[in-house]
């Protein structure tokens, strides 16, 4: 059968599928598993590119291939076999190729059979696993979107070529956004195309304090110093947690500068940007300007119904469209939130489906009404508020609650009271009780003095919204 005639007939079979997915009323999981573009054909084999190898291997896991194939075959009455290539695979040996190219026929044979030796040399090795980093956490099974899309490519461009000039990477923003997935994805990548022959550390700030200061009891601070300042790949998470602790950040300041020198690939993860830590020396707060920053941002609406897809696929389950959609629009905050969402649908389905019933729209509505409900600011709490400001201005959450009225507790516990007045719908009474039983009048001068400031004070006023847009992250 010529090219041409195995091409209309890889269309049309698409074409059907897709039109029996839409009237099962689930179009989503076709658009997710069926988003395929033809290749080429020899000796009654189709070859197609697909999205990543995670794609590959789970269309084959979920049996995808084989509905495709008899789809084919009730068409053509022919029997065939589909091959996969990875639409931004390497394997082409094309320099920095980051695109599915194949323009000519000698390039698809070229790809293609560069792709066949390169996946069977992967079947027969094994993955090579560091012992700190979460092999859940891999590119493929990372959702891009409009809000980290640079995040995605940038993190890609230095696991690919390391310690070039896209180190030291900062990413900073609210809980739940994908920083640390896209971190120990930098990780994963790395090491395992190393083979695990490279020197990787993947850590908290907090987890290298509680190191460092061992090694100062135990009096092997040569040794911690040797470990870290010989690395090949440095990844420190939560970094805002070096705030106040100077021993640690003259050691980080160090370990920063050695690591530079010798090209060594730097990530680092924030809960906010560098200029709004307080605590940091100046030194180090420039190291860590001076690399790639990016702004982890919430995802969208259409990153979030493609997030709750890659889900269900990891899960190897299927909802209906109308909950996803629903799940999708009410669900904003952050990923964490959608994937508890989307479980607590999947398990409630798995419970009534012995029944012999499905799980409906209205169900849905119902089992996750309290969790679309936290969203509006009537249920953030003011612990909540309290806790993140005391964080931010680097004062014990004691204090913010407290009576004590030095200008480093006061100030920013009337910033606490105006975020609370302003995002809950608490009055300055019932927010006084939460303050050691302050009155009315003094939480209402409170909220004045601050609301009066920020409308001349941008930084302030940044600050403040900065602040609550993570406390909104992490109710």
């Amino acid at each position: 059968m010529s090219e041409n005639n195995f091409q209309e007939i890889w269309k049309e079979s698409l074409n059907q599928l897709r039109a029996q997915y839409k009237q099962e009323n689930r179009e989503n999981e076709f658009n997710l598993w069926f988003n395929l573009e033809y290749v080429s054909d020899e000796q009654n084999t189709i070859t197609a590119a697909v999205a990543s190898d995670f794609m590959r291997e789970s269309m084959i896991k979920r049996g995808n291939i084989e509905i495709i194939k008899n789809k084919i075959k009730e068409i053509s009455g022919a029997e065939i076999e589909i091959n996969f290539q990875i639409k931004n695979s390497s394997v082409s040996n094309e320099k920095n190729s980051s695109n599915f190219s194949a323009e000519n026929s000698s390039d698809k044979i070229k790809i293609e059979k560069n792709f066949s030796t390169q996946n069977s040399e992967n079947e027969k090795t094994e993955f090579f696993k560091h012992p700190d980093l979460d092999e859940k956490f891999m590119f493929e099974t990372f959702v891009p979107g409009d809000n980290n899309m640079y995040a995605y490519q940038a993190s890609m461009a230095a696991a690919k070529n390391p310690g070039t000039m896209y180190s030291p990477i900062l990413l900073y923003g609210g809980s739940g956004l994908g920083k640390t997935h896209l971190m120990e994805s930098i990780g994963n990548f790395i090491y395992n195309e190393k083979r695990g022959k490279i020197k990787l550390s993947y850590l908290s700030a907090e987890s290298l304090l509680n190191e460092f200061t061992l090694s100062l009891t135990t009096k092997t601070t040569p040794k911690f110093k040797n470990k870290y300042r010989n690395l090949d790949v440095f990844l420190l998470d939560d970094i805002h947690f070096l705030q106040g602790k100077d021993a640690l950040q003259e050691e980080v300041f160090y370990i920063f500068d050695a690591l530079n020198q010798k090209h060594s690939q730097m990530v680092f993860t924030c809960d906010r940007p560098i200029s709004e830590l307080k605590g940091i020396t100046e030194r180090l707060r420039t190291r860590f300007s001076n690399g790639i920053r990016i702004d982890m941002q919430p995802p969208n609406y259409e990153t979030r119904k493609a997030i709750l897809l890659k889900k269900m696929a990891l899960m190897n389950k299927n909802i209906s469209d109308d909950i996803i959609d629903f799940i999708a629009a009410n669900i904003e905050s952050n990923v964490r939130d959608l994937e508890g969402a989307i479980k607590k649908v999947i398990g409630y389905e798995e419970f009534i489906i012995k029944t012999g019933k499905k799980i409906t729209l209205e169900i849905a509505k119902q089992l996750l009404q309290e969790q679309i409900n936290s969203n509006f600011s009537g249920n953030i709490s003011i612990e909540a508020i309290q806790k993140v400001v005391a964080d931010y201005y680097n004062i014990s959450f004691s204090d913010i609650k407290g009576k004590k009225q030095t200008k480093k507790i006061a100030f920013p516990r009337h910033v606490a009271i105006y975020i609370a007045r302003e995002i809950t719908e608490n009055s300055f009474t019932e927010i006084g009780s939460e303050f050691g039983g302050k009155d009315h009048s003094t939480m209402m001068t409170s909220y004045k003095k601050i609301d009066s400031l920020i409308k001349t004070d941008a930084t302030l006023d940044n600050a403040i919204k900065s602040m609550i847009k993570e406390i909104k992250t992490k109710k």
